[in-house]
């Protein structure tokens, strides 16, 4: 089956900056891990283009670099086609989240201060006025900021940027427009602020764990609705 790396949500508007080509290979990575395209199918460029708005080139370098991650594979003289998924990727993928990310916000619980914490309940409060207002862009950054800034405070550029690198294959969007995920989402939010405040180490172990457990859970029952592994 032949098909433009299309969203199952509004066209995206990507951002026209020299990087364009990793805002194309976002995109793409995350309609794949969301079930928009499945395995098998043939990811072509023109149409992907089209939908998306710019040249061929950036989609192009963008299939290139999701060939180097395994997402995908060039078949000759016909295009590139998207590479299997199985369960066993989607858990293994989450584990990796969880474990860097317990890692560094167990670093954080003895670095973080009022001012930190002040700045979590900020973000956590705008997460949950975005989920009750439903906009998806803004639930997206919020949860994003809540993370970076835990994150910040751990330290270790190199452990956080290895995470950024798993962080890619979640699908944003999806969870950001699943109510229950941003119930779960706040609630653990507010019960890992507390955590931090009472130097709780192994309170901060489990909702974050919980968080990426729950992740994983929703995206296999998502993908399973679909029939991608029918």
């Amino acid at each position: 089956m032949a098909a433009p790396a299309r969203s199952r949500s509004a066209n995206p508007v990507l951002r026209r900056r020299p990087q364009l080509s990793e805002d194309v290979a976002n995109h793409v990575r995350n309609v794949i891990m969301s079930g928009g395209v499945r395995p098998g199918d043939f990811i072509r460029l023109d149409e992907t283009a089209a939908e998306l708005g710019v040249s061929v080139t950036p989609v192009r370098e963008a299939l290139v670099a999701l060939r180097g991650e395994g997402m995908v594979e060039l078949v000759p003289h016909r295009g590139y086609i998207v590479c299997p998924l199985s369960r066993q990727d989607i858990e293994d993928i989450f584990w990796l989240q969880g474990e860097i990310a317990v890692k560094l916000a167990l670093r954080a619980t003895d670095g973080i201060t009022a001012e930190h914490l002040a700045e979590l309940v900020q973000l956590n409060s705008a997460l949950r006025d975005a989920l009750e207002r439903s906009d998806a862009t803004a639930i997206e950054q919020c949860e994003f900021e809540f993370h970076r800034l835990i994150n910040r405070v751990a330290g270790g550029a190199k452990l956080g940027w290895f995470l950024f690198g798993a962080i890619r294959y979640t699908p944003a969007r999806l969870y950001a427009t699943d109510p229950g995920w941003g119930e779960l989402a706040v609630k653990s939010h507010d019960k890992l602020i507390e955590a931090f405040e009472k130097r709780d180490l192994g309170q901060v172990d489990r909702q974050m764990r919980v968080q990426f457990s729950d992740g994983a859970e929703r995206l296999l029952a998502h993908l399973d609705k679909l029939g991608i592994w029918d």
